[in-house]
Parts: C-alpha cells; sequence; structure tokens
C-alpha cells in the first residue's frame, strides 16, 4: 500500500496477539469491515511461548474471583457472556486436543500453533484484512473517525480497539503503545508493576541453586497481609535464573518490593518435626528421608 492511500473500516484492532484476534474475528463475524494491525511480521508471540509452547489457554474454573481490578465486577460481564465452555466449544470445531493438568488448567496436546491457527482462521472467516510488520506513527481523532497513519498508509476507522497487551516481554515485542494512546485520550491509567511474571535473582547469589533447574513441585506461597494478601497451592519449577512456575506467577501479581514470600514445601508441616520423628528409630540417609516428601534432586541438594 503506497503511504498516500487511505482506507477506511469500521473497526480497527491494535495488537494480533490472543485478545485482538478474538476481538477482530468475532467483529467481522458480525458484520464489521475489521482491519487488525500489528508491528510484528510473526503475530502471537506470547501465544506460541505459553504454556511451555502447549498455550494454557484457559482455565475450567475461570471466574471474576480470579481477576484482579479495583473494580471487582469488571469481569463479571464478559466472562458472564464468554465461558471457558464456549472457548472449549470453539477448539473443537477445529478438531483441536488438549488435556487438564490440574485444577482446571487445559492445555493443547499437540503445540500453541493450534490456538494460533484457529484464531487466525477465526479472522478470515470474518474477513479480516491484515496489516503485519505495519507500525503505528500516530493516531487521532478526525471527525466521527479515528486516523491511523501507519508505515503502510493511512487507515480510517469509526471505531479503535487497543489489545496491544503489558510491557512483560519485550524480547517478543512488548511496547508501551497502549499506554501512549490510552493518555493522549485522556484515559487514566493505573500505575504499571509486574504481574503473572517469574522471580528472577542476581546470577552469582542464584549460583547454588542453578543446578535445580526443571524441578517442580506443589508448594503452598503466600505474601502480603489484609486486603493485599495473596495466598495460593500451586506448583513451583526452579530456573536457570530464578523461581517460576505457576505458584510464583500467581503471586507475582500480589507482591510488593521489600515483602516477603513464604514458600512451605511441607504442606503446613513442621519439617523439623517431622525429620526427627521419622529419623528415630531410621537407618535411612536424611537425604532419602527427604526425598519422601520432596523431588529427590531437592533433597539431594
Amino acid at each position: 500500500m503506497s503511504s498516500g492511500t487511505t482506507n477506511r473500516f469500521d473497526v480497527a484492532v491494535l495488537g494480533a496477539g490472543a485478545a485482538g484476534m478474538m476481538c477482530a474475528a468475532v467483529a467481522g463475524q458480525r458484520g464489521a469491515r475489521v482491519v487488525l494491525v500489528d508491528h510484528a511480521t510473526r503475530i502471537a508471540e506470547k501465544i506460541r511461548i505459553s504454556g511451555g509452547g502447549r498455550c494454557n489457554f484457559t482455565n475450567l474454573q475461570a471466574g471474576p474471583a480470579n481477576y484482579l481490578s479495583s473494580n471487582p465486577h469488571f469481569s463479571r460481564s464478559a466472562l458472564a457472556r464468554y465461558t471457558p465452555q464456549d472457548f472449549l466449544a470453539l477448539m473443537r470445531r477445529y478438531d483441536i486436543g488438549w488435556h487438564e493438568k490440574h485444577r482446571g488448567q487445559l492445555f493443547c496436546n499437540e503445540s500453541a500453533e493450534d490456538v494460533i491457527r484457529m484464531l487466525r482462521a477465526e479472522c478470515d472467516g470474518g474477513g479480516v484484512t491484515w496489516r503485519t510488520g505495519c507500525g503505528i506513527e500516530e493516531v487521532r481523532r478526525e471527525g466521527d473517525d479515528y486516523l491511523l497513519v501507519t508505515t503502510q498508509g493511512t487507515l480510517r476507522a469509526g471505531a479503535l480497539v487497543v489489545a496491544t497487551g503489558g510491557l512483560s516481554i519485550p524480547k517478543i515485542g512488548a511496547t508501551d503503545l497502549g499506554y501512549r494512546i490510552a493518555r493522549q485520550f485522556g484515559l487514566k491509567i493505573v500505575d504499571t508493576r509486574p504481574a503473572l511474571v517469574p522471580l528472577t535473582f542476581d546470577g552469582q547469589a542464584w549460583q547454588p541453586f542453578v543446578p535445580l533447574a526443571g524441578v517442580s513441585m506443589e508448594v503452598d506461597i503466600a505474601t502480603g497481609s489484609g486486603k493485599t494478601a495473596g495466598a495460593f497451592k500451586e506448583d513451583l519449577l526452579w530456573t536457570h535464573r530464578g523461581l517460576s512456575g505457576p505458584a510464583v506467577l500467581q503471586i507475582s501479581s500480589f507482591w510488593r518490593p521489600g515483602a516477603p514470600i513464604d514458600i512451605d514445601l511441607f504442606d503446613g508441616e513442621d519439617a523439623a518435626d517431622w525429620l526427627i520423628g521419622h529419623k528415630r528409630g531410621s537407618r535411612k540417609h536424611l537425604a532419602n528421608l527427604l526425598a519422601e516428601r520432596l523431588p529427590s534432586r531437592l533433597a539431594d541438594a
């Protein structure tokens, strides 16, 4: 498209991730003329890396209580109108296999690419126009329309959806474009901070724990107090750089700098009392005893 060309659409969606593609697909299938814009040439990188490459695409127990917001009712309407079962019905239409790990967590049997192909097909089914590898240079209001000046020409749309995501993984293309657009149009911005992210540590300080990378186990994890408290029973994963897994990703949304994070590896029991009780009259080595409760690599360490 030449830089002087202007195309008009009913809806322009910025960001071809999970939210952007779903939005574009539904709008297109309801009769709107939609353009989907993304600065990357390879779309949906966050889907591609999620769930260890198998895309943890929903949870059977997903509900309003699982979402953090200063307005606790914010998610109710969306979750009532579109449930996990609705998405599973879509997966079945595309014959995509899935399995439940535990606690309602659902993953693709094969690859996250299956979900990307499905969402892309849904967009194509709605006649969505794609603009990938397309940078946004300016967004402004012009009459009743939004005018988007891009590296692939000018777009005009009656409605603008900003689905550009957050700042968590710059290496796969995360930018602050959405925040800049929101500020430009006078929308209130909640102060940003890391959430749903791993905990990383100083490389030298973490060095003794690097051999544990890949070890996973269920733990109780908690931080904070009162209204800001968070507590979960989930899987903890040791990595080369720190701690991850569902337990840490969950607690990261509640953690504040300087606050301790309590991790219970012994399911509420006192580890010393348990060891003393089981060691009495036993010839088992300490590591062998611990291996009855902990992953063997962790017990050895």
